[in-house]
């Protein structure tokens, strides 16, 4: 069916959204719950929004920190291309091991990356594993020493008015 922005989303697709965000859960009669639309609508907006690519999957969030991964290195990354576009670089750089996010950056860095590790070796390791790429020119790297924000959902950070 293709991507189709927000803005082709009625009320209830963004209050059921919302509700999974806030809920952190699928459940059917808990959504319904949240938001009074009957089970039936909800479920079959749910699948029309997995089909639309909206809804990706079934799996719950994890608290990275509770499961190991500490560490949050967020690395400035700008690359010579030569031969290769963007999308190559940024490429070889997500096929290394750790590296959660990539993104394609405007102005004096070309790639943001963050990944979360356990310890130290691994950010040695990781930073290694960048330089390596003979495309890659510079890299700054800085760890997250404190968390203020990380909402896992953009929907969180929105009220219902503003989406529609």
């Amino acid at each position: 069916m293709g991507d189709r922005p927000i803005n082709d989303m009625d009320e209830r697709d963004l209050r059921i959204l919302m509700a999974i965000a806030n809920l952190g859960t699928g459940n059917v009669e808990q959504l319904h719950d949240e938001t009074d639309i009957p089970t039936s609508t909800i479920h079959y907006r749910i699948e029309n929004l997995k089909e639309r690519g909206v809804i990706r999957n079934d799996l719950l969030d994890i608290d990275i920190q509770k499961a190991g991964l500490k560490l949050t290195l967020i690395s400035e990354v700008i690359a010579e291309y030569g031969e290769l576009t963007e999308g190559d670089v940024g490429e070889k750089l997500s096929n290394i091991e750790g590296v959660n996010k990539v993104y394609f950056t405007l102005g004096d860095v070309d790639f943001i990356l963050i990944a979360h590790l356990t310890n130290r070796d691994m950010v040695h390791r990781l930073v290694n594993d960048y330089e390596s790429i003979p495309e890659v020119s510079r890299v700054s790297s800085k760890f997250v020493i404190m968390r203020i924000k990380d909402e896992p959902n953009p929907f969180n950070d929105y009220s219902l008015e503003t989406l529609l």
